[in-house]
């Protein structure tokens, strides 16, 4: 049995170390539209750590945008006493990306790459249950990868599930 009245993922919040250029990047280069910002928070006892599992001390100001017709991001700048600069590689625990699906593949990576974005080799083709699908990884500013994907005929997978259901 899973989570009682699930129903859809809601939002993907990461952390930035400037959120201006994480602003800029978000709507000038990906298209997000800017949502609200809510903060700075702070608290003198413990509320950010009981919460957040953050630093007691920490303080806190994040912005939300929609990215599409269904993302929404939720963007946080931390300034905290003990907070760490590393960014974890997808192989590392807690490593992680955000996929953006793409009508056109071709013209989103050449748009990326005129806009100065570190994209990253392919784009590759899937194969086996995701056949159809094509992708490709780039940077955004700050070091956090984002991936393009896009699969307009559908994948491999998708087709036999609807084949399946027909008969």
């Amino acid at each position: 049995m899973g989570l009682p009245g699930l129903r859809r993922l809601d939002h993907v919040g990461f952390t930035v170390p400037d959120l201006d250029q994480a602003h800029d990047f978000l709507v000038d280069v990906l298209g997000c539209e800017y949502l609200y910002t809510l903060g700075p928070f702070r608290d003198d006892g413990d509320w950010m750590t009981t919460h957040l599992a953050v630093h007691p001390r920490a303080e806190m100001v994040n912005r939300w945008y929609r990215c599409g017709e269904q993302a929404v991001f939720e963007v946080f700048a931390y300034a905290t006493p003990d907070q760490r600069d590393a960014i974890p590689r997808n192989s590392d625990v807690g490593g992680h990306h955000v996929a953006l699906y793409v009508e056109d593949l071709d013209a989103a990576i050449d748009h990326l790459v005129r806009a100065g974005v570190e994209v990253f080799a392919g784009p590759t083709a899937s194969r086996g249950p995701a056949e159809g699908n094509r992708w490709i990884y780039f940077l955004a500013p700050w070091g956090m990868q984002f991936e393009l994907v896009s699969y307009p005929a559908g994948k491999k997978w998708d087709r036999e599930q609807e084949e399946s259901r027909r008969d």
